[in-house]
């Protein structure tokens, strides 16, 4: 590896990405790692210091998805102004993993959230029950990108029974760790800090009003990101955090702060559903017939569990609704494809 790289290393600069930035072959391109994104214009850490970019004419124009655009997290190799403008990034490189989800709204497409994540902390309050259908939901999308997920329930101080808490998420979240923390007091970090070290990125991400930028906070010793109360008569949290950012922390490592999110779609899921549901899974075996859906097909195990109350008819019901999401989620980038392919003339696959 370079040392001209060395300043790099805290953000996890690797040998990995050294020699992928050599394979883009494009002489004058220096590294760097994507810390805020707003309205396309991108702030980036690089050897010489914080750059402002924009894309280069030709990455939008060979990305073929929003997902081919850089994120925060990213490492992108981009050209400098000499003049002191924008840097142009030319080339993302190769990711080793990502949170997406499918992008809010009517659009079609898969967003990504935070990019080249060791372990993603999967945020709720403890200030309202738990939730264990939304523990599923974002256990399902955090295993399909490749980081490592760890359930935090905040907001411990808030809670009569933090011990029960856990207890009723571990019926939901299966082996991930859980950890009951208070980042008003302080109460369980250290599991949390457990989790650093130098060049490792650790993204939060769960509903809004967890706690998530005061986690951040306790995590980076500071109060540099704004905070705010849930409101009183639904619990519902307000967005502090208004963009996706990264932090490098004195301490090492790094921190991925996002907005709360109110919707979470599938966009990519896969075999991930029967690993997020293992029960289910394992019951399936007992099944009439192969492809049984678990829903109306006679002989099905699954709803026999249900039925004698050895499967919780809330989970069941969960897993029937992703199921239906994957579907629904294989649909839309096969239309994608399609679309595309007739877009550039070319024959379908």
């Amino acid at each position: 590896m370079s040392l001209a790289r060395s300043g790099l290393w805290p953000y996890g600069w690797s040998a990995d990405l050294e020699r992928a930035l050599e394979a883009t072959a494009t002489p004058g391109l220096v590294p760097g790692r994507v810390v805020l994104e707003h309205n396309h214009v991108y702030r980036i850490v690089t050897e010489q210091g914080e750059l402002l970019a924009e894309l280069a004419g030709r990455l939008k124009h060979r990305a073929a998805a929003r997902r081919d655009l850089p994120a925060v997290g990213d490492w992108v190799a981009l050209r400098p102004d000499p003049r002191g403008g924008r840097a142009l990034v030319q080339h993302v490189l190769p990711r080793r993993s990502r949170f997406s989800r499918q992008a809010a709204g009517r659009e079609t497409g898969e967003q990504i959230v935070a990019a080249n994540i060791d372990v993603v902390f999967l945020v709720f309050g403890l200030d309202k029950p738990v939730n264990r259908r939304s523990i599923e939901r974002y256990l399902l999308v955090a295993r399909r990108g490749g980081a490592d997920p760890i359930v935090v329930l905040n907001k411990a101080d808030a809670c009569a029974d933090p011990d029960a808490a856990v207890a009723e998420a571990r019926l939901a979240a299966g082996d991930p760790p859980i950890h009951a923390v208070s980042a008003r007091t302080g109460q369980g970090f250290e599991a949390l800090e457990a989790c650093f070290g130098e060049g490792r990125t650790v993204a939060l991400l769960g509903p809004s009003g967890a706690g998530k930028s005061s986690i951040v906070n306790r995590l980076i010793g500071r109060n540099l990101l704004a905070t705010g109360e849930v409101r009183d008569r639904d619990r519902r949290g307000r967005h502090t955090s208004v963009h996706r950012q990264l932090l490098l922390r004195q301490q090492g490592g790094l921190v991925i702060d996002t907005p709360g999110m109110r919707e979470l779609q599938l966009w990519d899921a896969d075999d991930d559903v029967d690993e997020s549901f293992a029960d289910i899974a394992g019951l399936a075996g007992g099944c009439r017939f192969r492809d049984c859906r678990h829903e109306t097909e006679p002989g099905c195990a699954v709803k026999a569990a249900v039925e004698q109350g050895r499967l919780d008819a809330g989970r069941h019901g969960s897993f029937l609704k992703l199921q239906a999401e994957q579907q629904a989620a294989e649909a839309r980038r096969e239309e994608r494809a399609l679309l595309e392919s007739r877009r550039k003339g070319r024959p379908q696959r």
